[in-house]
């Protein structure tokens, strides 16, 4: 019951995200743990068009990334990312979207390896509540090479919640459930679209 449960989470997730057009060209990939001991975890397969509804739209894999039995499908190349959200903390869900949003955030802020958001109320999404609060998105470096990007990524993955840029490629946020981590995700993409547009009307008024 509980692994028909994470699945139609995911998939509600992937509904959702499709609806918002947030999965340009079959990009992105969404995962959600099934079983802590031993990991085991659903992921988006490979390739497909995420606004479509399949009976083989996600697949199941072991802590490392493999396919669990025999399966219709791959996972996602960047499997290895999730992996190192379940294997390093006790996170519930992972998501990875590429939006224009995020990729022009990444550009613009790449050079600094780092974006830093405070003052805004939405900030609260993310279970912090102090009037100061600052919130710190790490940005790092595209590798093509998915091991390489994996062990990059893995440098910033240290609790339950948290999130990371990869440079004009997309973010990766993960949180306890699938709810947190969808809500994280969607204060993250609030405040790249803030700011950007906030930019864009200061330059217009100078």
């Amino acid at each position: 019951m509980t692994f028909l449960k994470r699945y139609e989470e995911l998939r509600a997730i992937k509904q959702e995200f499709a609806a918002r057009d947030w999965f340009p060209g079959t990009s992105g990939n969404l995962a959600i743990r099934t079983n802590s001991s031993p990991t085991e975890f659903l992921v988006t397969a490979s390739g497909k068009d995420k606004r479509q509804d399949t009976p083989d739209d996600f697949v199941h894999v072991d802590a490392t990334g493999q396919l669990i039995g025999e399966q219709n499908g791959h996972p996602s190349a960047e499997t290895l990312l999730h992996v190192e959200v379940f294997n390093r903390t006790t996170a519930g869900c992972s998501l990875h979207v590429h939006t224009v949003d995020n990729n022009v955030i990444s550009e613009l802020y790449g050079d600094r390896g780092e974006i830093r958001f405070t003052g805004q109320e939405i900030i609260k999404a993310l279970g912090r509540w102090e009037e100061d609060a600052e919130v710190v998105v790490p940005v790092i470096a595209n590798h093509a090479d998915i091991p390489t990007l994996a062990a990059t990524f893995a440098r910033h993955v240290k609790t339950e919640s948290g999130a990371v840029l990869i440079r004009n490629h997309g973010i990766t946020v993960w949180g306890p459930t699938a709810f947190e981590a969808k809500k994280q995700l969607e204060a993250f993409e609030f405040l790249f679209s803030y700011t950007l547009k906030l930019q864009t009307c200061r330059q217009a008024i100078h």
